[in-house]
């Protein structure tokens, strides 16, 4: 089991390590130690290993990951999994702005709260936040779950196109183009689903599901300057 205590080695060199790997590497379960807040530990990463983060991480940690399953044992800095591909980025702690932005796919995880601009032009990734999101979350969100247990903030899947936002707690205000809509049974299996995968025991009941009202779908003359 490789462990890089990062005190003594530079992030260049732990990231250089990661992407040497190959999908037939024997080398499957890494530790990073002493991460500090620092930024970029373990983007990139493309291989099915698991890495455990003992402690802060700063901005754009575990960006473009693909099949690697990351657990970080603290807070998030800005970027957090920022155009993830797949596998699973798990932060135990709270996560900064913008996590999730632009993911693709895979599943993102945070134990804590996200701030601001959680999920933004999510463009298949499923993210489950056990607390609470800030304003601007799922920003033209555009496929993928997001599934909120705590509240959501201000202007909640602002120009939204495809993505299903569940919202367990109350949310503070709806972004343009975004309503309320109906769970049916697809879509509360559809949650049913990234809840088990997350780990998270909790009934769909007391979700509300959030989405696009399709209004800016085409050129409408009161929305012209």
């Amino acid at each position: 089991m490789p462990v890089v205590d990062l005190s003594k080695s530079a992030i260049r060199d732990l990231n250089r390590l990661l992407h040497s790997l190959t999908a037939t590497t024997n080398e499957t379960s890494w530790t990073v130690q002493n991460p500090a807040g620092q930024h970029s530990i373990a983007v990139g990463v493309d291989a099915p290993i698991e890495i455990e983060i003992e402690g802060h991480v700063g901005y754009y940690c575990a960006g473009m990951n693909k099949h690697a399953e990351i657990t970080i044992n603290g807070n998030a800095g800005v970027g957090l999994a920022e155009n993830m591909m797949s596998g699973v980025v798990r932060v135990k702690g709270d996560a900064s702005q913008a996590a999730g932005a632009t993911g693709q796919g895979g599943l993102l995880v945070i134990e804590g709260n996200a701030s601001a601009r959680c999920g933004i032009s999510m463009k298949g990734i499923d993210i489950v936040v056990k607390g609470s999101i800030g304003s601007m979350s799922a920003f033209m969100a555009q496929a993928g779950s997001l599934v909120v247990l705590g509240d959501a903030g201000e202007a909640l899947g602002d120009s939204i196109y495809e993505a299903r936002l569940f919202v367990r707690g109350k949310v503070t205000s709806l972004g343009a183009d975004c309503e309320e809509k109906t769970i049916g049974d697809e879509e509360r299996t559809i949650l049913a689903a990234v809840l088990e995968r997350a780990g998270v025991d909790v009934p769909t009941d007391g979700f509300r599901l959030y989405g696009s009202a399709r209004r800016l779908y085409h050129f409408h003359i009161d929305n012209a300057y």
